[in-house]
C-alpha cells in the first residue's frame, strides 16, 4: 500500500462538478493512482457532509444526484471514508425525506450510539422518527 492522503472537499467536486479542467485532470490522477495501489486515499464525514450542501446550495443538484456521488466515493474501493455506514444509512435518509444531511447524519448517529431522547428546537425533522424522542 502506497502514502496515505487525506482528500478534501474540493478535490471531489472538481472531478465530479468537473467546472475546472486542470483541476479535474490532476483528482483524476490521483484517483488513478489510488486504484493502482500507489497511495491510499482516505476522507472524512465532515468532506461529505461539505460535499452535499455545496453540490446542492451552489450547484443546484438533486438529492438523487447528491445520492450518485456520495454512494460513488462511499463504494470506491480506493478511498477510504471514516464512518462508511453510518453515511450510507444518512444520505438514504436525506434522500427519503424533506430534512438537510446534517441532521440524516445526526439521526444516524443517534439510532448507532441508542440515543432514545433528543434535545433540540429544530424538532420537525426528529419528531417522526422511531424510538427518538423529544427531552421536552
Amino acid at each position: 500500500m502506497g502514502e496515505p492522503v487525506f482528500v478534501d472537499t474540493n478535490v471531489f467536486l472538481r472531478f465530479f462538478v468537473r467546472d475546472v479542467e486542470p483541476f479535474y485532470q490532476k483528482a483524476k490522477g490521483l484517483f488513478e493512482k489510488a486504484e493502482k495501489g500507489e497511495i491510499r486515499l482516505e476522507t472524512s464525514e465532515m468532506v461529505i457532509a461539505e460535499i452535499v450542501w455545496v453540490l446542492e446550495s451552489y450547484y443546484g443538484f438533486t438529492k438523487t444526484e447528491i445520492e450518485e456521488v456520495v454512494e460513488t466515493i462511499l463504494e470506491t474501493r480506493s478511498i477510504r471514508v471514516a464512518n462508511h455506514t453510518r453515511l450510507k444509512e444518512a444520505i438514504k435518509l436525506y434522500i427519503s425525506g424533506s430534512m438537510d444531511f446534517i441532521d440524516a447524519y445526526n439521526i444516524t448517529y443517534m439510532k448507532a450510539k441508542d440515543f432514545k431522547k433528543v434535545a433540540t428546537f429544530d424538532i420537525k425533522h426528529f419528531k417522526n422518527i422511531e424510538g427518538i424522542h423529544p427531552v421536552w
